[in-house]
């Protein structure tokens, strides 16, 4: 039978709060698509991008305007061209990837030309707040997570900073300046956070001002986020960033991002994968990027007061690959 795509949007909610510079969040929203050959059944999630004016609505509108193109047979590369980057694209290709792995009975890694994945150690964040709550946070995280991520806001983060490494003294230590530190002295607030033993700095401009690190000659490396979707993104990265943060709902799926990896490793530039608040379903295909990068933050479902069942079981910040579960 001709392959059906259908799509719905769930909401899972967040455990407490989940805080950066741009606000607070609840609860996030996703939109789960499916395609079905009548007999298996492929799965993807996606978050959609808030920050480009993405909601779950329109991510969910997106993906059933394919159903036609799903119908008619249109493979992953034509479907990507019809969706464009986002969300939408990558709910449609990790279905798309999922199907096909179960119709043949050859997981996805495999399928991708991957090696067989190991655990990876996965960065657990510490929401942006006050010094004393972070603090806090980073001692109730300290011996569980070996890899902390600080969400910083411009104002007061060297005390934040601080604060963190205070109360978990062995961590790993990363930050997230969220775009906060545009019309900062870039090297100088890197400096400053040397003697915590920061390890890399993400986003410190805003994305399109890439410009203003021309000759920042920071001491500790610069990772591109929202500077770097997919690989339209990649020249304006080169020379400023030393690393670029992978993100699927970004990028538009896992076949985008494995393009993205390659043609970043090519230029030089080390990989962090990311994740947006999302499942296990949505973290699944990233879980497989990561093995291929020196940074990994897929604590999403972390985040979340509870998790799909059969989702990865996290050992701290080692995430095992899902025996039998999500894109096995």
């Amino acid at each position: 039978m001709a392959l059906r795509l259908t799509a719905a949007i769930e909401r899972w909610p967040v455990a407490g709060a989940f805080t950066i510079a741009r606000g607070a969040k609840t609860h996030v929203d996703v939109v789960v698509a499916e395609i079905t050959d009548g007999e298996h059944v492929g799965r993807g999630e996606a978050t959609p991008i808030y920050y480009h004016g993405e909601t779950a609505e329109t991510v969910l509108a997106q993906v059933l305007a394919l159903a036609g193109d799903v119908s008619a047979g249109i493979d992953r590369a034509g479907l990507a061209v019809k969706a464009g980057r986002g969300a939408a694209r990558n709910a449609v290709d990790a279905a798309s990837w999922d199907l096909q792995a179960k119709r043949s009975g050859v997981p996805a890694w495999a399928r991708a030309g991957l090696s067989p994945p190991v655990p990876l150690i996965t960065a657990f964040t510490i929401s942006l707040g006050d010094p004393d709550r972070m603090e806090a946070d980073a001692r109730a995280a300290a011996g569980r997570y070996p890899l902390l991520k600080l969400k910083l806001a411009g104002e007061g983060d060297l005390a934040r900073v601080a604060a963190v490494r205070r109360g978990a003294p062995d961590a790993r230590l990363i930050v997230d300046a969220n775009e906060s530190w545009t019309g900062r002295d870039v090297a100088a607030e890197a400096a400053a956070l040397l003697p915590f033993g920061v390890e890399l700095i993400e986003q410190p401009v805003a994305a399109g001002q890439d410009r203003l690190l021309d000759g920042v000659a920071s001491p500790i490396p610069l990772c591109a986020d929202e500077s770097c979707q997919d690989r339209a993104d990649l020249p304006r990265c080169i020379g400023r960033y030393a690393a670029v943060n992978i993100k699927l709902d970004k990028a538009g799926g896992f076949s985008e991002a494995l393009a993205l990896a390659d043609e970043a490793r090519a230029a030089g530039l080390d990989l962090m994968v990311g994740c947006m608040l999302s499942t296990s379903l949505g973290i699944a295909p990233a879980f497989l990027l990561g093995q291929k990068a020196r940074w990994v933050d897929l604590d999403g479902p972390l985040l979340l007061a509870h998790d799909r069942p059969g989702g990865f079981r996290f050992d701290g910040g080692t995430m095992p690959p899902v025996d039998g579960g999500f894109w096995g």
